[in-house]
This record gives C-alpha cells, structure tokens and sequence, in this order.
C-alpha cells in the first residue's frame, strides 16, 4: 500500500475533489484490512462497554482530533497518507485526519462517508467523515476541539462519497 500519495495534477474544482475522494475511498477500503490500524482501534475502545457503539466513535474520534496534530499540506499540492502514516508520523491535514477515523471506525465494523464541504457550489473546501450509529448519519469533525455531532454549518455545500462495506 501506498504510503503518501502527492496529487499535484489532479483537475481543478469538483473533479478534482472527485478524484481525491475517491482515493480516499480506495485508502479507507484498503485500510481496514491494516493490521496496525484494526489494533489501534481495538486499543481505543477496549476499556468501553460492549456494543456501545457511540462510545466507540467518542473513542476515535478524540483520538484523531487530540492526538494527530494537524498541519497544512505543502503549498499548492495536495496530499494523501494512507492511516498507517499519519498514525506513525502523529499529524495530517483534514484528508488525512478524516481517513485515518474513517478507517479505525471501519476496523470496528462502523460504516463511514466522506463529506466535502464548501461555502460555494463546486467549491470545496474542506472534508470531514460521517458515521452511521443506530439510523443516523454522524459528523464526525476531526480538525476542530468540537464534539460528534457538530457539522460546520458555515460550509453549506456538501459533496458525498460513500465507502461500501466489505464484502
């Protein structure tokens, strides 16, 4: 597996953030069979009770927003780490942090979506993971000291990619 990816050629505008979100897709996919992330996942949720499936992504998800620093992508290119290099190099940017919650989740059997956001149509910005717990789609927001649930409402336009479940 491919453990950075740089997209310096990728399309400007919404092909281009097609074409990094279905990467991410295909990350994530491949990501859940990593042996290192299913442990660190497994770590995170082993003191919690069984089938407390929220407790679960309160558990990952303060991990990536707290523990994985966030920094920038270099100037003008953007960037993939798969989750095992973000987890090793302790830092990424929106796409890395929301690819490494998405595929720890996807370790404990959660179904994820990667969301695209941005305050004008075509014009994204941003990118985030929902979770699917009980019947309703999550936020779970990795770059900012917020709680799940919270969405960026500042950010109106959203572009959604599902990662089917495994087969």
């Amino acid at each position: 597996m491919q453990r950075v990816v740089t997209l310096a050629a990728i399309p400007d505008g919404v092909a281009g953030t097609k074409a990094t979100l279905a990467l991410m897709v295909n990350l994530a996919q491949q990501s859940r069979y990593d042996f290192a992330v299913r442990n660190q996942a497994l770590k995170l949720v082993q003191t919690l009770p069984s089938k407390n499936y929220m407790a679960e992504v309160e558990a990952i998800h303060k991990y990536v927003r707290d523990d994985i620093r966030y920094v920038k992508d270099i100037d003008g290119i953007e960037t993939v780490a798969s989750p095992r290099e973000t987890m090793l190099s302790g830092q990424g940017d929106c796409d890395d942090k929301a690819l490494l919650a998405a595929a720890l989740l996807m370790g404990l059997g959660h179904q994820v979506r990667f969301v695209a956001v941005g305050d004008a149509p075509g014009d994204f910005s941003h990118v985030l993971i929902e979770t699917m717990v009980g019947r309703r789609w999550w936020p779970v927001e990795t770059t900012e000291p917020v709680d799940v649930g919270w969405y960026p409402t500042s950010l109106p336009y959203r572009l959604v990619y599902y990662v089917p479940p495994a087969r």
